[in-house]
């Protein structure tokens, strides 16, 4: 398994990716996301997930945000933005893959010991997966989104 950079020659692949029908409520589609990368390139890191030469999921990165850039004490934060496992190939570890990859890209970039991430609350959703990984809820939400934190140093 591998990360790879969007480009010319994957940016189709990348579009094509679709997670099951009942998870589309808790992630946006690769295409959205892909507008926010360009929209903030020197905050998101969009990548393809590759299983051999064929793209499994996409992943997105954030790199210094604050949440709340009217708090002054809200905190630089980094972690990951999206996760998209396309559908029929969840559940082979690919998105364990991208979360420790993301991981490392943070720690490789010098940035925060915690990693952030947000999910919806429903039946069907990801947080029994993040819990798993070692995320935790910070008791704080993001709109309507759960706020988790792992800590890279435990």
């Amino acid at each position: 398994m591998r990360l790879e950079e969007i480009t010319a020659d994957n940016v189709g692949a990348a579009l094509a990716l679709r997670v099951r029908p009942d998870q589309e409520r808790f992630v946006s589609p690769v295409v959205k996301s892909l507008a926010e990368a360009y929209a903030q390139p020197r905050t998101a890191w969009p990548r393809l997930v590759y299983d051999g030469d064929e793209p499994v999921g996409f992943v997105m990165a954030f790199f210094d945000v604050r949440f709340d850039p009217d708090d002054p004490g809200d905190r630089l934060r980094s972690g990951l933005w999206r996760l998209n496992i396309a559908e029929g190939r969840q559940g082979r570890g690919y998105g364990t893959f991208a979360v420790r990859a993301v991981c490392e890209e943070i720690r490789r970039r010098g940035r925060s010991r915690l990693v952030t991430v947000t999910w919806g609350e429903g039946e069907g959703g990801p947080e029994p997966f993040y819990l798993r990984l070692g995320f935790r809820r910070t008791g704080e939400t993001l709109g309507d989104e759960v706020v988790g934190e792992l800590n890279l140093d435990a």
